[in-house]
């Protein structure tokens, strides 16, 4: 009598990949509850109560998340009770027209058991890591002298170098989660406010613990557009001054922008990251689920370590230079403003 075939996690993972990747369509984006507020009168959205459904709608979408330290609303500046309702709090990519589903079937991945060793010679995802540090080494990006381990994160899960694409190991991959190539996917570790400002909005801030340089903050999240449809409603976007667009087009990916990712409908805390002419985040391209190189996540780390109630913030306009304001200052677009960052190297103008 024939026995029972024999699962292994190879044959199982196998398995999986030849499934449909598992994905959401920007098309099935819920509304109901931001129309349903939005619906309400101005003095609902005003007072206190708004502030708490908003926290809640936060915290119902933070099932991936699990563990993770609040999201707070704070708003000592005007009356109003939450952020606008205009968008669906989420932590994850909704897929727009165009944009193909995942690629899984070449995803490279390892067959470690327990936590990756990042010395390991077998391990798949250290290689693939160890690839392209080769040519930041080459271009001195990495100094030569740098004989560290190819992930890019050290012992404490912090990350080591900016510059450079992150390959996490990823859902076929046989370690642990535990494993100190998990960084992203083991979510945020640290409070956040999101706190009406003055002069800038709504924005970010830290909570009660210093976060340590080269943590991770969170995700870009949105909807995954065409550069075609970005372009689109970055028309738009441009003319009533407000835009939650960003390209895809880092240096490692050597063409222009095929994919962007708009926060406007759909997204999470970062979509409140004000800009600085001197931040303390940046955005780094990461891949775990993704073969497509034109595709990575949009991840948030600390540039350097970020005190107490500091809010947090990135550069809008990449690297920054005088040649960058200049040109700026010349736009007539309303989504180029003046610029509130208060840094000492400020200036003077912002990509809203």
């Amino acid at each position: 009598m024939d026995g029972y075939p024999v699962v292994t996690w190879n044959s199982y993972s196998q398995a999986q990949r030849l499934l449909p990747p598992k994905y959401r369509l920007a098309k099935d984006l819920p509304h109901e509850l931001q129309d349903r507020v939005n619906a309400l009168p101005q003095s609902y959205r005003h007072s206190h109560q708004a502030t708490v459904l908003f926290e809640a709608m936060i915290d119902e979408a933070m099932d991936d998340e699990l563990g993770a330290p609040p999201i707070s609303i704070i708003n000592e500046v005007t009356d109003e009770g939450a952020p606008p309702w205009e968008f669906v709090y989420t932590n994850q990519m909704w897929y727009g027209e165009g944009v193909p589903a995942p690629d899984i079937k070449n995803l490279k991945s390892c067959g470690c058991v327990g936590r990756c060793d990042p010395k390991s010679k077998t391990c798949g995802c250290a290689k693939r890591q160890r690839q392209h540090l080769k040519r930041y080494i080459a271009n001195g990006t990495i100094p030569s002298t740098w004989n560290g381990v190819p992930f890019l994160y050290d012992n404490k899960g912090s990350l080591q170098f900016f510059e450079i694409p992150i390959f996490e190991c990823n859902d076929f991959c046989g370690c642990d989660e535990d494993c100190p190539n998990r960084v992203v996917q083991r979510g945020r570790r640290y409070a956040i406010n999101i706190k009406r400002t003055e002069f800038k909005g709504w924005g970010v801030f830290n909570g009660p613990k210093r976060i340590p340089r080269g943590s991770f903050v969170g995700i870009y999240a949105g909807e995954l557009l065409t550069v075609e449809e970005s372009d689109r409603r970055g028309v738009l976007y441009n003319k009533f001054g407000r835009t939650y667009l960003f390209d895809i087009d880092f240096h490692h990916m050597g063409a222009v922008a095929t994919y962007s990712v708009d926060a406007y409908h759909a997204g999470n805390f970062t979509r409140f990251l004000n800009h600085s002419c001197d931040p303390n985040c940046e955005i780094v391209p990461c891949y775990i689920n993704e073969a497509n190189m034109e595709k990575p996540l949009l991840t948030i780390f600390t540039k350097r370590d970020v005190e107490p109630s500091e809010e947090l913030s990135f550069s809008y306009i990449g690297s920054i230079d005088k040649d960058t304001a200049k040109n700026a200052k010349k736009n007539k677009d309303a989504v180029y403003a003046e610029c509130h960052c208060g840094s000492a190297n400020c200036l003077g103008v912002l990509f809203s």
